[in-house]
């Protein structure tokens, strides 16, 4: 009998593969937005994390046909009145890159001490079946201060300038297993894993 099937809502592989490691747990068949062409966009233009994520879930899970979980998650820094937020990954404007998202984070924190330098990335993660209704939803949070400039070439976005105080190191030094402890991204999907499991029983994904 085929395992059920999960697609994680994201075309960013790094992303992808982390949520995928994340539940694999559950023992489900989980593929990626990558293994979609048909997979469509969706405009991430909500007012919260919640709402772009629920968004995204749905959407693609009745364009493709299949139960889809989607996570928004950003950076919410306090010196910036919680910015960049749901703009995380379009901060620097058309065609932010990480890198270039980086370097305007960097600029705008320019001359503060490390004290006020403090921040939290979020993630919010919807769960929606096949008809687009969502089904299941969490949310995880991680404190963290930000740095004066990039370390490490693990995770991706603003991983190499987001500190766990607790252990000097950024989520970009941070090795694998650590920040799938640690991170807002773990907490939101340690959320998830008992409705998930409740829905994804023995007999396959429950229709009701």
């Amino acid at each position: 009998m085929p395992r059920p099937l999960l697609v994680i809502g994201s075309a960013n592989r790094k992303k992808g593969q982390e949520l995928a490691n994340l539940f694999a747990v559950v023992g489900l068949e989980i593929k990626t937005l990558a293994d979609f062409p048909q997979a469509i966009e969706v405009a991430e233009d909500g007012a919260t994390f919640a709402e772009n994520a629920a968004r995204k879930a749905a959407q693609q899970a009745r364009h493709l046909g299949h139960w889809v979980l989607a996570d928004d998650s950003g950076l919410a820094v306090d010196a910036l009145g919680g910015e960049p937020g749901v703009r995380s990954a379009r901060f620097s404007g058309p065609g932010a890159t990480d890198a270039s998202n980086n370097r305007l984070l960097l600029e705008r924190l320019a001359g503060l001490p490390l004290e006020r330098r403090t921040a939290r990335f979020v993630c919010r993660m919807a769960l929606a079946d096949p008809s687009g209704a969502i089904r299941a939803e969490s949310e995880g949070a991680c404190r963290g201060r930000i740095v004066f400039e990039p370390r490490g070439d693990g995770g991706f976005g603003y991983d190499p300038l987001f500190e766990i105080v607790e252990y000097r190191r950024t989520f970009g030094e941070l090795h694998p297993a650590v920040k799938a402890v640690v991170s807002h991204r773990a907490r939101a999907a340690r959320q998830m894993l008992p409705r998930l499991l409740e829905l994804a029983g023995p007999e396959g994904w429950a229709t009701s």
